[in-house]
């Protein structure tokens, strides 16, 4: 990211999170409209926050907000509602009608091909693992480049690609409620050669395209002095970071991890569903690298592969974590910032997801005191800071997220806006987060001021 384009300030969101409008104008089901009808999650997406709908009125809030650029994704199946084939027109022209409208307001649209949502009828053939899914996916994100890249200069080709195909394929508890490890192996490779072939298929539509990928990182420690648990730690490491890091900058998958999955008969030993060429084409040069962070996790041997939150979600939770039973760790953010930078010196960062959940709803009043997320996006934006003095090329920051959203399998329940969003009403309701954010950010608000000044030493 050219630095004379400043310090990007943003708010992130995603289709199925946000949009609703099932089946209208064309579009398919998506593997998380299958997983809710098989009864795999409580709640769906079918509505969400009417953003199809409203979608005129969140730019408002975003140009109220006053930030320089929002993260969405598209819906893949409102562009081709069977995944590949035949191009849905109604779909086209509601993400021209977003972008167009981002770009009235003032506001960089950072579009993100792929949160997760894949066609079923891709599903129905085998998904991720089958190889077949990676050339559907470039299609689709050329097809993107061809109607939008004369408006759109940033390019995400995946979000956490750790959790489409762990969560998805191994635990099972994410669409599309999968508990195989091959499947879940392959699946994360097939996202990451569809990373790198999007990446140059983008490149060649959109002269001044931007392309990274957004992981999702989980800096782990040992839970005790134990050797048992420093070792499980860089499993868990491996398994959880290194290996989507590693790939992306052209180092193969890590070969600790290989050989423990060989030798806990994860994978086979000779890697079959690598093919020659893979790995370079995974290599495609980044032009900034999308870091999501929430947390840190201690780890403890026998828990090496897993993921789970540290307390039980739920709106009572000790003060050091969110209602996502997710540690408060900001210094984490820094670390692990100062790491990515020293191990794989990428030419860009950006946060492209941070914040928390806490369940502060409207008073007698209407207004909405969480202050609890202020100082929780406070600290780590000032932990970004801290990691830019260092010297790490930060070029962004997004906040998760700008409304009250379908939290996957926690629904509402689960609240990370800065707009409050009645589940019923579908009626928004800025918190004081909101007010604090746009403060912070806007012209000799603290944060800008402090990134803008560090910037220019």
């Amino acid at each position: 990211m050219p630095v004379d384009q400043g310090f990007t300030w943003g708010v992130a969101t995603s289709a199925y999170q946000i949009e609703g409008g099932r089946g209208e104008d064309g579009k398919g089901d998506s593997i998380w409209d299958g997983f809710v009808d098989r009864g795999l999650a409580p709640s769906d997406g079918d509505t969400a926050c009417d953003h199809y709908h409203r979608w005129a009125q969140d730019l408002d809030l975003l140009a109220a907000l006053g930030v320089d650029a929002y993260r969405f994704s598209v819906a893949w199946t409102r562009i081709f509602p069977d995944g590949e084939g035949q191009v849905n027109p109604a779909g086209l022209r509601f993400y021209e009608s977003l972008v167009d409208g981002l770009l009235e307001r003032g506001i960089e649209p950072w579009l993100t091909l792929y949160h997760w949502d894949l066609p079923q009828s891709l599903q129905d053939r085998g998904g991720w693992p089958r190889r077949e899914t990676v050339d559907a996916f470039v299609s689709y994100a050329a097809t993107l480049a061809d109607h939008l890249g004369d408006r759109v200069q940033r390019w995400i080709t995946h979000n956490e690609p750790w959790v489409a195909s762990y969560l998805g394929h191994l635990f099972g508890v994410h669409a599309p409620g999968l508990r195989d490890w091959e499947a879940a192996v392959r699946a994360g490779h097939h996202i990451l050669l569809s990373h790198g072939l999007a990446t140059e298929a983008i490149r060649e539509r959109a002269e001044d395209a931007q392309v990274g990928i957004a992981l999702d990182c989980r800096p782990a420690g040992p839970i005790s002095s134990r050797p048992a648990d420093a070792a499980a730690t860089r499993h868990f490491d491996g398994f959880r970071n290194r290996w989507f890091l590693d790939p992306v900058f052209g180092r193969g998958y890590p070969e600790d991890v290989v050989a423990e999955f060989v030798r806990r008969g994860h994978i086979d030993s000779e890697l079959s569903f690598v093919r020659p060429g893979d790995m370079s084409a995974i290599a495609a040069p980044l032009d900034f690298l999308g870091v999501n962070y929430y947390t840190t996790v201690r780890v403890q041997a026998g828990g090496e592969e897993r993921d789970e939150p540290e307390r039980p979600p739920g709106p009572h939770q000790d003060p050091g974590f969110t209602e996502m039973g997710w540690r408060i760790d900001p210094t984490g953010l820094r670390d692990f910032l100062d790491r990515i930078h020293t191990e794989y010196q990428p030419p860009s960062i950006v946060i492209t997801e941070n914040g928390a959940s806490y369940s502060d709803g409207p008073d007698r009043t209407g207004k909405v005191d969480d202050n609890r997320r202020i100082e929780y996006l406070r600290t780590h934006i000032a932990a970004v800071a801290d990691a830019a003095a260092d010297g790490v090329p930060v070029d962004g920051y997004f906040v998760w997220t700008l409304l009250d959203n379908v939290e996957w399998t926690h629904g509402f329940d689960q609240r990370f806006g800065l707009v409050w969003v009645d589940a019923d009403s579908k009626e928004r309701t800025p918190k004081a987060s909101y007010g604090w954010y746009r403060d912070s950010i806007g012209d000799g608000g603290w944060a800008r001021e402090t990134m803008e000044g560090l910037r220019s030493l």
